[in-house]
């Protein structure tokens, strides 16, 4: 429900216009995914007009940017403290803390993996400012939670911050199929779901962490670890296809 004055003249009735606007933004986004909420439905619960609507954001698309990055800021709180809670650093471990943490935001997934495809095209140059500059702040910060748990320089953690959101990106729709094709997956006996969704961005994590050391020039101790198959996957049907050697790295 909108704030009980009829027009927002002040600055703190514009921010309590805004954060109505933005509680109804994140109840309908509890109910179904992005793609079928529209402008209208959310101005009608919200109680005001379309036009007033975007008085406050230039568009729905706005609305929902702001809402990825209250839950961005908000993952990167718990991320911090889970990560610093790890019994001695590894590559496997920061990357099996962060996939399973992220796996936990269904709503930071959603919006990620329709951020750049969606969210990104239909709002104006001011609030694309506002929120790169945002999405840049939250990258560096998630860099340096990293950077305490394994021994990478800024530039390497800073692209390994941007690849958690890529592979999240791909992974969270692949891992979360329509009802016909999760109908499909499950009459082949293929997995989908949040543990195929952990797996993959675990084995992906892992394997940039791995790369980043190795180019940049890491010798660290080599730990072969085979990659099985995941659980009750028919000749690995329907998943990511990853490879190669899991480093661990004990600080000195």
């Amino acid at each position: 429900m909108a704030p009980d004055f009829q027009r927002a003249r002040r600055p703190e009735q514009v921010e309590a216009r805004r954060a109505a606007i933005l509680g109804v933004a994140r109840e309908l986004l509890a109910e179904r995914p992005v793609s079928r909420i529209s402008l209208r439905e959310l101005s009608d619960r919200v109680g005001l007009a379309k036009s007033n609507v975007l008085r406050y954001f230039d568009s729905r698309e706005a609305i929902f940017l702001e809402v990825l990055d209250s839950v961005w800021v908000s993952w990167l709180d718990e991320l911090e403290g889970e990560l610093s809670a790890l019994d001695g650093p590894g590559y496997e471990r920061v990357a099996t803390v962060i996939a399973t943490s992220i796996s936990r935001q269904r709503l930071l997934c959603e919006l990620i993996s329709t951020m750049a495809a969606v969210l990104e095209r239909n709002i104006s140059v001011e609030t694309a400012r506002t929120f790169k500059t945002r999405a840049g702040e939250r990258t560096e910060r998630l860099a340096d939670i990293v950077r305490t748990q394994v021994a990478l320089d800024a530039e390497a953690a800073g692209y390994f911050a941007k690849a958690v959101f890529i592979l999240v990106a791909g992974l969270w729709p692949y891992a979360n199929p329509g009802e016909a094709v999760a109908t499909v997956l499950a009459e082949r006996g293929a997995p989908a779901g949040q543990a195929m969704f952990v797996h993959g961005l675990t084995e992906g994590l892992a394997n940039q962490l791995v790369g980043l050391a190795v180019r940049a020039g890491q010798s660290p101790e080599w730990e072969q670890r085979s990659l099985a198959p995941f659980p009750h996957a028919p000749s690995g049907e329907n998943l990511p296809k990853v490879s190669g050697t899991h480093l661990h790295k004990e600080r000195s």
